[in-house]
């Protein structure tokens, strides 16, 4: 077991460093002197050398890419071309937890729920409640982030005032009705995302594992149906989506930048909008690397768990 982990550790940093250099070579790519971008266009030459030697973008290359990335493992992201000239990391840290909340409440309420209607699903196949609880998934993933986040808010925030739900989400406090407050709309328009892959996996998983022979044999010898379904079918039945949720963590901390920014939430992805739209290259390529830095390690998660639950995957 530990030789597998070591290996898909290695292939972790493997990773990364092939995602360094592709983030890099692709923000070389931006248009424009960032030079002018940041002093103007009314910069002389004198000002704009003085600022390319500042930051290091006067130097070839393979030089900037390897002061880039060793700074980034030493901690040191590099500062942000716009603002106050502040440090990228901190900005890039603090929006991270905030991101980090809203995946969390995300979990919290995607996880149970697809779950429960999945095995709902499953146990009634083929019935009208599992074509009501399949076509409800699908639909809600087929629509829009944006979509269906104006959808609430003008139907829970501003239509049903008495709620007192915030049209536009901050960062909650450590009460747990802030969290409720601020995060459930969000939260909820990131669940729809969810809500179809994890259910239909579930279903997809408990129906398989209801038509294997020791499913009858179990209760041929008695066992009551619900053990059967709590012991047995369930911890087989969902290895998949056990990878599925590993997964969808990751996408949560830097997928979400529709919603963030359709609720004004103060995230990751808002921030990496702002990058985007300010050509600020060491918040952008910072960004971008934590983004893909918990994609690779939520993979890793989900391959562990996985060859945890399941040892015919330790021993291949």
């Amino acid at each position: 077991m530990i030789a597998y982990i070591l290996r898909r550790a290695a292939l972790l940093v493997v990773t990364m460093l092939i995602t360094s250099a592709l983030i890099f070579a692709l923000t070389q790519l931006v248009p424009g002197d960032i030079a002018k971008l940041i002093l103007g266009r009314e910069a002389s030459e004198e000002q704009l050398q003085a600022l390319r030697q500042e930051f290091g973008l006067d130097l070839p290359a393979p030089q900037q890419y390897i002061n880039w990335l060793m700074g980034f493992v030493m901690g040191d992201w590099g500062r942000s071309f716009t603002g106050a000239n502040q440090d990228v990391r901190p900005q890039v840290l603090e929006r991270l937890g905030n991101s980090m909340k809203l995946a969390l409440m995300t979990l919290l309420i995607s996880i149970p729920l697809s779950v429960f209607l999945g095995i709902i699903a499953a146990l009634y196949e083929n019935s009208w409640l599992d074509s009501l609880i399949s076509l409800t998934a699908l639909a809600v993933v087929g629509l829009p982030e944006f979509v269906t986040g104006l959808l609430l808010i003008n139907g829970l925030a501003l239509g049903l005032r008495g709620l007192g739900l915030p049209a536009t989400s901050s960062v909650p406090d450590n009460t747990i009705g802030d969290w409720i407050n601020q995060l459930i709309l969000p939260a909820i328009t990131a669940t729809f995302v969810l809500l179809g892959y994890i259910s239909r996996l579930t279903r997809a998983g408990v129906i398989d594992e209801l038509k294997k022979p020791y499913v009858r044999t179990a209760l041929l010898k008695g066992l009551p149906w619900r053990t059967v379904i709590l012991r047995h079918v369930l911890r087989n039945a969902l290895l998949p989506t056990i990878t599925v949720i590993a997964i969808s963590f990751g996408w949560l901390i830097g997928g979400l930048v529709v919603i963030e920014n359709v609720y004004n939430y103060p995230g990751l992805g808002a921030l990496l909008v702002d990058a985007v739209k300010q050509k600020n290259l060491f918040l952008l390529q910072a960004i971008v690397m934590v983004i893909i830095f918990f994609f690779a390690v939520a993979n890793l998660t989900a391959d562990i768990l996985y060859a945890l639950l399941n040892p015919r995957i330790r021993l291949e």
